[in-house]
């Protein structure tokens, strides 16, 4: 007899998404909603007009405490950590020996604490490797008593400010302890949207009391997953697990703007981290592969797994995201493919059902990011 499989786990939310009449479906080991009644053409096009709201509540949040917590995490990214000011936040990367991408997350400085989210089907490893590996420099605490829901889209400092008028202080990649509806939160200026909006840590069990507070605003609508997807894949953010993984290199990902100076060969604190001496080695000479952009010329949608072929038709590299653009209205797709081939206006081809697509290598992101940098 196989094992039975293992039940899905629910956010703070679930009963909420039901009750707003979700299509849910398993996503990173919880249950999730795809969307909603109106559908993810309408999700999208409502969240780049005005504000939706996201459960991402089933993300790792996790503080590392003590004062060698940002020299200890730095043993484990190539990010400058122990640079970073108060309340600034900044994107990071666990890295492995081979310079292959364990992780990505956010890392964002506090009065007495760094406040880490992590993707949601690597936050068990990720918590597991803080602990084995810098356990012992600092205090790392998970954080599953609380939930994060993402507030995104133009109008959201519209609708966040009428619960705390002071959230317009904040300016693209900062944070703060805010009280909104009467819960003390800790909010920051970020999201995965390309948008202008607010991430939010919440207690769980004020959660839903948050959310619908929330959508009592009149911008206000819940997006689930499917849109969630398709408003980063415009913005050209990576999706852990298929635009980048182990077998990755920030480099082969286009991720070298998240490493900063110091942290590279020659800076004041060079290396230290896993795969240093491979990534560094890449940023000097370059890597094989690249993650780029691609446009359709055509309406023939190109989804993850497509084949990428030269005008020769010999294979040249993969796709790793793909769909149809609602904000364009033409394909768009991410795909890693031979460097040679990844400056902007070099004309691939996807092969999709046997029939080669042709596909233009466009510069990132496809539609131009909102955020509010003050």
């Amino acid at each position: 007899m196989s094992a039975p499989d293992t039940p899905l786990l629910t956010t703070p939310l679930h009963a909420l998404h039901i009750e707003l009449g979700a299509k849910m479906v398993p996503f990173g080991g919880y249950d999730m909603p795809v969307q909603y009644a109106t559908g993810i053409l309408t999700e999208h096009k409502h969240t780049r007009a005005s504000v939706g709201l996201f459960d991402v509540s089933h993300m790792g949040q996790v503080l590392l405490k003590g004062d060698g917590a940002a020299a200890a995490l730095e043993t484990l990214v190539p990010v400058d950590i122990v640079g970073l000011a108060p309340f600034k936040q900044r994107y990071a990367l666990f890295t492995h020996e081979q310079g292959g991408i364990l992780d990505d997350l956010m890392v964002t400085r506090r009065e007495n604490d760094l406040f880490l989210v992590v993707n949601a089907a690597c936050k068990v490893q990720d918590i597991a490797h803080l602990q084995s590996r810098i356990g012992h420099l600092c205090e790392v605490v998970p954080l599953p008593e609380q939930a994060l829901l993402a507030l995104q889209g133009p109008q959201a400092v519209t609708a966040l400010a009428r619960l705390n008028a002071d959230v317009h202080k904040l300016v693209f990649m900062t944070g703060g302890h805010f009280t909104l509806d009467g819960i003390d939160c800790f909010v920051t200026r970020s999201g995965y949207t390309g948008e202008d909006g607010f991430e939010i840590s919440v207690p769980a069990d004020r959660a839903v009391q948050l959310a619908r507070a929330l959508l009592a605003q009149p911008e206000v609508k819940p997006i689930g997953l499917g849109a969630r997807d398709t408003l980063r894949l415009e913005a050209g953010l990576c999706l852990y697990g298929h635009d980048i993984d182990t077998t990755t290199t920030p480099v082969e990902g286009a991720l070298t703007w998240a490493i900063q100076k110091v942290r590279r060969a020659g800076g004041e604190r060079a290396g230290g981290y896993p795969g240093a001496s491979v990534i560094d080695t890449q940023l000097a000479q370059g890597a094989a592969r690249k993650r780029v952009g691609l446009v359709g010329t055509e309406r023939t949608p190109v989804r993850e797994g497509a084949k990428v072929v030269d005008a020769n038709g010999t294979e040249v590299g993969v796709v790793t995201s793909g769909s149809p653009s609602p904000s364009l209205g033409q394909p768009i797709a991410l795909a890693c493919v031979r460097t040679d081939l990844a400056a902007v206006g070099t004309a691939l081809f996807a092969v999709v059902r046997d029939k080669q697509v042709p596909m233009t290598v466009t510069a990132l992101p496809f539609v131009p990011n909102r955020y509010h940098r003050g």
